[in-house]
């Protein structure tokens, strides 16, 4: 697929991910854990650690794709004390890559959010993180305590840790509605400007950082900024988590540098499941809009996404095969908005419920040619009309299903039915993904 050029694995953020036990500090520390954090501390003043993560070139990996040292700039020159927040609220459908991190490499986590709280010279360190997670609460929550009895945490740096576990939903990724859970309010995300940087949690400033995006810093320590800009490509730095799922034949998560083309981060997860053919790919999790198989060849990095169509977002890769229905698929992520909706917002709460009822109206055979207009209308309303990113997201799947697969809307106007997915069901490989009438 991708040549004669073949794709492995490059683990810099994973390094040691194998090792057993490496959540542990007594196998961390054996392999070079913590002396990122004190050369830091001890030989390097705050402002040049962040001089030395904009050069880097690092960027948000939570799916922003926002100038980590930027960000780190701008806490640090805000009045007050800081906060350094790890949003560990990972729960876009299809990604998984921060689990893997939190459960298995806490300690590099730590290390990266104690060294970002010595170059903001912050006084408290907080993990946010889904109580859907509860072996990587218990982890960090163990790194810590762990690295408390250690002196790390008091003697080395003196910070307050500890792990918030945050409710069960999606709204609580979006950085001021995160700010609002941790205050203790309903999680509804917050107008802009001020910006949580500025003015955040309890009106101090607030350095929300993303699991993957700290667990980089170590390593930029420990190498330097012109190796880790080596990695990747121009204006991408480094390498990236991928979650790899769908209709794939062997999900999990893969590293490789910002740059690989789509194609070989298939093939490096074992191709379309079944020796199938591929119907279309998301390429940055559900929020980014889908492609099809003549994009598989595209570099996975930012620039190259955006000039085919689609984001990087949170590097989470969901592929379809031929056994999909894509009027089915759109209207499955749909509901995923229209259930994870605040309902702050008019456009965004009452449009993805509309969104949803023509979308399923249309796949079960139920629809008109008018219920197309109206989706279009729809999908240029919401996200306009709404305060914060899911708003924003929420129109996505309905938009590129429909950008990419209109012929297949049209049949299922034409025919009365669903054209693709009848002729699997009968050989059980394919199975809807909505539920039933009245169990939605």
């Amino acid at each position: 697929m991708t040549g004669t050029r073949t794709i492995t694995e490059l683990r810099v953020v994973r390094e040691g991910v194998d090792i057993p036990d490496i959540h542990t500090l007594e196998v961390y520390a054996a392999h070079g854990g913590y002396e990122s954090l004190k050369r830091a501390v001890t030989s390097i003043a705050p402002d040049k650690v962040i001089d030395l993560v904009l050069e880097s070139g690092l960027t948000g990996r939570g799916g922003a794709d926002f100038p980590t040292g930027r960000k780190w700039r701008t806490v640090a020159d805000s009045p007050g004390v800081p906060y350094v927040v790890c949003n560990g609220k990972e729960s876009e459908p299809g990604a998984f890559k921060d689990k893997e991190m939190m459960e298995q490499l806490p300690h590099r986590l730590l290390e990266g959010a104690l060294i970002a709280a010595h170059a903001v010279a912050a006084d408290e360190v907080i993990f946010f993180i889904r109580e859907g997670y509860p072996l990587a609460c218990e982890r960090v929550d163990a790194a810590i305590k762990e690295a408390e009895a250690a002196g790390i945490i008091g003697d080395l740096i003196k910070v307050h840790a500890h792990v918030h576990p945050s409710p069960e939903a999606y709204i609580c990724g979006e950085e001021t509605a995160l700010i609002e859970a941790l205050e203790g309010n309903r999680p509804m995300p917050r107008g802009k400007p001020p910006y949580p940087a500025v003015s955040g949690f309890n009106g101090r400033p607030t350095m929300v950082n993303n699991v993957e995006t700290l667990c980089n810093i170590p390593i930029i320590v420990e190498r330097g900024a012109e190796w880790y800009k080596g990695l990747g490509v121009p204006g991408a730095s480094g390498t990236r988590l991928f979650s790899m799922s769908g209709h794939i034949e062997n999900p999990g998560t893969y590293e490789c540098e910002l740059g690989v083309p789509l194609s070989g981060l298939i093939e490096l997860a074992g191709g379309v499941r079944g020796g199938r053919s591929l119907k279309a790919v998301i390429p940055g999790g559900t929020s980014t809009p889908m492609l099809t198989p003549e994009h598989v060849h595209v570099a996975m990095e930012p620039n190259a996404l955006k000039k085919v169509g689609s984001l990087l977002g949170t590097a989470s890769v969901i592929l379809y095969d031929d056994t999909v229905c894509m009027v089915d698929a759109a209207a499955n992520l749909v509901q995923f908005y229209r259930d994870e909706s605040c309902g702050k917002c008019t456009p965004c709460r009452d449009g993805t419920e509309l969104l949803y009822q023509m979308l399923s109206r249309i796949e079960r055979g139920e629809g008109t040619g008018a219920d197309i207009g109206r989706i279009r209308r729809i999908c240029d309303y919401v996200p306009v009309g709404s305060v914060c990113g899911l708003g924003v997201a929420a129109p996505v799947p309905a938009v590129s299903a429909m950008k990419h697969f209109m012929a297949e809307f049209d049949e299922h106007l034409k025919l009365g039915r669903c054209p693709v997915r009848p002729q699997f069901e009968v050989a059980g490989q394919c199975f809807p993904v909505l539920h039933p009438p009245g169990h939605d």
